[in-house]
């Protein structure tokens, strides 16, 4: 497998591109981008969910973007050592028939040499919210670099 940098050990600024890059994979909402970061093997825990492997998570992912649709996402870097970030994240979305969720969460990953993530463990709370109550407006896709971010909107 080609080296995924930026590759471990991680110092603060590694460690936030590598967290700003899963992010923007994420809202791509395109399995087939977001599942080549991860070694063949890889090893997940997502609420009850215990996928294992890259053909595993891609099936989980198409569930996940056809279930939460106009999903947004934003992360935010909380630790790092060695092969390893924490993060916490939200993401607002809305199901089929219109209820909007706001959906907070924790990740912890863990890292090859080669950069691929071989674990990523998730835990994660939704919260029903009304669509007045929504703070991520930008249009699908990639999180804005002017956009607040978790800690400025008190999240």
């Amino acid at each position: 497998m080609e080296p995924r940098p930026p590759l471990p050990p991680f110092a603060r600024e590694s460690a936030i591109e590598k967290v700003r890059m899963a992010e923007d994979a994420w809202n791509s909402r395109d399995p087939d981008r977001v599942v080549k970061v991860y070694t063949e093997d890889t090893r997940w825990r997502n609420r009850a969910e215990f996928p294992v492997g890259r053909d595993a998570v891609h099936a989980f992912l198409v569930r996940k973007w056809a279930r939460e649709l106009d999903y947004r996402l934003i992360k935010e870097l909380w630790a790092f050592d060695a092969n390893r970030i924490a993060v916490r994240f939200v993401y607002e979305w809305r199901d089929d028939s219109g209820h909007w969720f706001r959906s907070h969460g924790n990740e912890n990953w863990q890292f090859n040499a080669e950069g691929y993530m071989e674990q990523r463990h998730a835990s994660i709370n939704d919260r029903p919210i009304h669509e007045s109550e929504r703070l991520f407006h930008w249009p699908l896709g990639r999180w804005p670099d002017d956009h607040p971010g978790l800690s400025a909107l008190g999240l």
